[in-house]
């Protein structure tokens, strides 16, 4: 018995639909596509070397910011620190970048 779970498919936008298409991803049975995590992708030269190129730049940028995005967003800017706003601002554009730009490309070698 699973609690919480909804039995039915997720709906997304058709526009979403036909981009994600574009990037080969068809999977959409649960919250993360199957076409993205799973352990077979893990296993390749590409799933590889994505995760540890992205593990590296998570520690650099959490030791270059003086800490994690969580820690800026919430207690730093909850003090009113300068530095955590500027941190969260700077972690904000990267994921912008990081998934209008950076991950279409990858998606598409």
């Amino acid at each position: 018995m699973i609690w919480l779970k909804d039995p039915h498919p997720i709906q997304l936008n058709h526009t979403l639909v036909n981009e994600l298409q574009g990037y080969g991803i068809k999977d959409y049975a649960g919250l993360m596509p199957g076409d993205l995590f799973n352990w077979h992708l893990l296993s390749t030269v590409k799933g590889l070397m994505i995760t540890v190129v992205g593990g590296f730049l998570v520690g650099f940028g959490t030791r270059y910011a003086g800490g994690c995005t969580s820690g800026h967003a919430i207690m730093g800017l909850s003090n009113l620190q300068w530095p955590s706003l500027i941190a969260t601002c700077c972690f904000m554009a990267g994921g912008f970048i990081m998934a209008n730009f950076i991950l279409p490309f990858i998606l598409r070698l």
